[in-house]
């Protein structure tokens, strides 16, 4: 499996969420809203989820193994890391 697209939506307003991205897997397969989140340890991607009617957040799509998800959250932070720099090169 090759990640073979990466779009990074930054998000303007104030707050944990920086980013919004979705993932081209194989040039065939689109995966939309996986969230880039700041917490307390650190920067990390939440994938789409959907409100459930007992309240509680379930994922729509998500990785199978440990292996996929480090994988896929990598190519993720490094794509944000870069269009992070943009924007603030862009500024100055």
């Amino acid at each position: 499996m090759q990640i073979t697209d990466v779009r990074v939506r930054k998000v303007a307003k104030e707050g944990k969420m920086k980013a919004i991205v979705s993932i081209t897997i194989d040039n065939e397969f689109v995966v939309h809203d996986i969230k880039v989140i700041e917490g307390e340890k650190g920067i990390f991607i939440a994938m789409p989820s959907r409100k459930a009617a007992d309240g509680e957040y379930r994922d729509i799509a998500h990785p199978i193994n440990t292996e996929t998800r480090d994988m896929i959250q990598r190519i993720i932070l490094e794509r944000y890391e870069a269009a992070a720099m943009e924007t603030e090169e862009a500024e100055v």
